[in-house]
């Protein structure tokens, strides 16, 4: 996640009102950006341990927020999902 453009992007994108910043949806929108984005630094650095740590972080999170969209709000776990092609 390079700048705040992109960032804008994915919020106006998967925000649910006006004014959403926080929702499960883009929090999980914006985590997906950052891991992809992370990803591909540790193809090219492989021994950034740091790094990956934080990658690791980022992923159990947006699995905790994923586990809990899917807990209570099925259909927009299903979508989310889809829209983001993430392996489940």
């Amino acid at each position: 996640m390079a700048n705040t453009v992109e960032k804008d992007k994915i919020i106006s994108e998967y925000k649910t009102h006006e004014k959403d910043t926080g929702s499960c949806e883009v929090q999980i929108a914006l985590l997906s950006a950052r891991i992809a984005h992370l990803t591909g630094h540790l193809k090219d650095h492989r021994k950034d341990f740091h790094s990956r740590r934080g990658l690791i972080q980022m992923t159990s999170k947006r699995r905790k927020l994923l586990d809990y969209l899917k807990r209570t709000q099925l259909e927009k776990y299903k979508e989310i999902i889809a829209r983001l092609e993430i392996r489940r």
